[in-house]
């Protein structure tokens, strides 16, 4: 890992007179004075907090009324509220001091905080009443940076839309009446772990907002920094920005008069909302765009992330294997950049015989906007690759996929695929099909299964199985799993319940089944009425950097050694020139759930005739 750059207080050191030059010349070079609250932050910063022990004014976490100085000199001091049950045994938990930070330097503290929803105690901070920053709207532009850090516990249910730095008070008090009325400015935390910032700024009745992908929550510090040049605003993090930047014109940032900013805190019609958990190093206000070689952190990480990588992993292990391909949810790519979806169709037409892929099979939501037609037609510019190189594929409808006037059946109805051998039959509403391909020692059915006609379906589907039942089956549907509300499994959808009940648990020639739809990556093993298992992948990488990055989901069927190989790869990335490619982009995926390995005995699991 390169050295990121340092942020601290050096200890003054006395030494030697020649020791001490060269040490004060290594001191200037690399890092700000101990401490410094009047002249050493440029004129265009508005507010600096340092969440460090060396910046408390007076009080302390401990008795309740701890006071942080603004390092900027400004004025804008931080004090420290507590709500609810102050004698709460969980109360030394909301907050406390922490070695831990950006660069691992050991002179740097965060301030940690453990709130979670409906705790007995939360505690957050806020800019004190005569604090400058509370009146200030940013009309000539603002950079708002914040290093910060994820709690490694996150979960939906406790933690989703948890407040990091929100403008006290609402729209409507300054009658702004329209978009989120009730929210003024909040940089906060989805319950898919994206950042949002939403903000009413001056010139509009309505708010904006601004998205990044999901952060991890495991080990990974962010640097995050809104950037607005006096007309436009921009979401980075850790010096990399998304497509999901809002085109409209901003100026400024409104204000409620008399209200100031919470720190850790979020609020909703002029009452807190979810408080913050996890880490913040500092947050810094100015009143103009920043040039990157000006923020905080010095540019765009160099290393790629911790959970993928770019060093070579065959995707073909040996030459009698054979992968099946999985699309997951490709509608944010088809949307905003859908020449990464291009590329992706282009590289499987391209390698197919190269790596055996036997079946490509999409889990849904081929577009965003099923009234835009320009997204179908960049879908089916995108799939007609396959077609010109009579690559075998099925396609299965998402949420996003059905509209006025069926455009999906237009699209990736029957007529499509009615002339490819593969292809068997759809079912009478059009949207549910099957095609049987062969692959290594057998022959194998997929049943797709339409989400919104699922139950009308399923009689058409059962005599689907019924007439195959020693066809080794692989089911998909846009939603079969669910994520769990820790966000670390997956548990079955009432969809899912459905699917199980009627197409799976009786029929034991489905042996996987396949869904994206809830945002995430998991698998589960589970037994179906003849105790024998079935593996269920749940796969959507939308809410993820470039809308999914084209990422492909490839499980390698090896009958010799008895395993499936599941591996995650992105073709868009490895044609990136290394110079384009930013510290989130990695050709691989190699979290626990993107590339994994489960045993299978072939021979036993497609004996459908035999006991188990």
């Amino acid at each position: 890992m390169l050295e990121k750059e340092r942020f601290g207080k050096k200890v003054a050191i006395v030494v030697s007179a020649v020791l001490l030059l060269s040490l004060l010349s290594l001191q200037t070079s690399q890092a700000s004075p101990k401490k410094d609250v009047t002249s050493s932050e440029s004129k265009d910063v508005l507010a600096h907090w340092k969440f460090s022990k060396d910046y408390v004014k007076s009080g302390s976490i401990e008795s309740g009324d701890l006071l942080l100085e603004d390092a900027s000199g400004n004025g804008n001091t931080l004090a420290l509220e507590t709500v609810g049950d102050a004698s709460s045994e969980e109360m030394e938990d909301m907050v406390r001091w922490s070695e831990d930070d950006y660069a691992n330097d050991e002179t740097i503290q965060s301030i940690e905080f453990g709130n979670y929803k409906q705790a007995p105690v939360g505690r957050y901070f806020r800019t004190t009443d005569d604090a400058p920053i509370n009146s200030e709207k940013f009309e000539d532009g603002f950079t708002i940076e914040v290093i910060m850090k994820m709690p490694q516990d996150f979960a939906p249910e406790k933690h989703s839309w948890m407040g990091i730095l929100t403008r006290q008070g609402q729209a409507a008090d300054i009658n702004k009446t329209e978009g989120e009325k009730e929210i003024l400015s909040t940089l906060s935390v989805s319950n898919l772990k994206e950042l949002q910032w939403t903000s009413h700024p001056t010139n509009l009745n309505y708010n904006q907002t601004n998205w990044s992908f999901s952060l991890d929550s495991k080990e990974d510090w962010y640097h995050v920094a809104i950037v607005n040049d006096g007309t436009h605003s921009k979401l980075y993090v850790n010096g990399v920005t998304d497509f999901r930047n809002t085109d409209e014109v901003m100026i400024g940032i409104d204000a409620v008069e008399g209200k100031g900013w919470n720190i850790g805190a979020s609020e909703w019609a002029n009452e807190l909302d979810a408080l913050f958990a996890g880490k913040i190093q500092e947050i810094r206000m100015t009143n103009q765009a920043l040039n990157q070689e000006n923020w905080l952190i010095d540019g765009v990480q160099e290393n790629y992330v911790e959970y993928g990588t770019n060093e070579k992993i065959p995707l073909l292990t040996d030459k009698d294997n054979y992968n099946f391909v999985f699309v997951p949810d490709p509608q944010k790519m088809v949307r905003y950049q859908d020449e990464i979806f291009y590329e992706q169709m282009k590289w499987i037409a391209t390698n197919k015989n190269s790596h055996n892929i036997t079946m490509t099979a999409f889990v849904g939501d081929m577009v965003d906007r099923s009234n835009v037609l320009d997204e179908w037609i960049a879908s089916d510019r995108g799939v007609d690759l396959l077609d010109r190189q009579r690559v075998p594929y099925l396609v299965t409808a998402g949420n996003h996929d059905y509209g006025l006037d069926d455009p999906y059946l237009d699209y990736y109805g029957e007529l499509r695929f009615r002339e490819k051998d593969y292809f068997k039959e759809s079912s009478p509403s059009g949207y549910s099909s099957y095609g049987i391909v062969p692959a290594g020692n057998y022959e194998y059915l997929f049943l797709m299964v339409d989400m919104k006609h699922a139950e009308e379906d399923s009689d058409w589907a059962k005599q689907v199985l019924n007439n195959h039942p020693n066809f080794p089956t692989i089911l998909v549907s846009h939603e079969i799993l669910a994520v769990s509300g820790d966000g670390n499994s997956a548990v079955d959808s009432a969809r899912g319940d459905f699917i199980w009940d009627e197409l799976i648990n009786d029929y034991n020639q489905v042996f996987m089944t396949v869904s994206g739809h809830n945002h995430g990556a998991l698998h589960r093993v589970k037994e179906n009425a003849k105790g024998n298992d079935v593996i269920q992948i749940l796969v959507d990488y939308q809410s993820s950097y470039a809308g999914g990055n084209g990422w492909l989901r490839f499980a390698e069927f090896d009958e010799q050694d008895n395993q499936i190989n599941f591996k995650t790869y992105s073709p868009w990335v490895e044609k990136l020139p290394k110079p384009q490619r930013t510290y989130f982009d990695v050709k691989y995926l190699n979290s626990e759930n993107d590339q994994f390995e489960i045993d299978f005995n072939f021979e036993e699991r497609f004996d459908f005739n035999g006991e188990k």
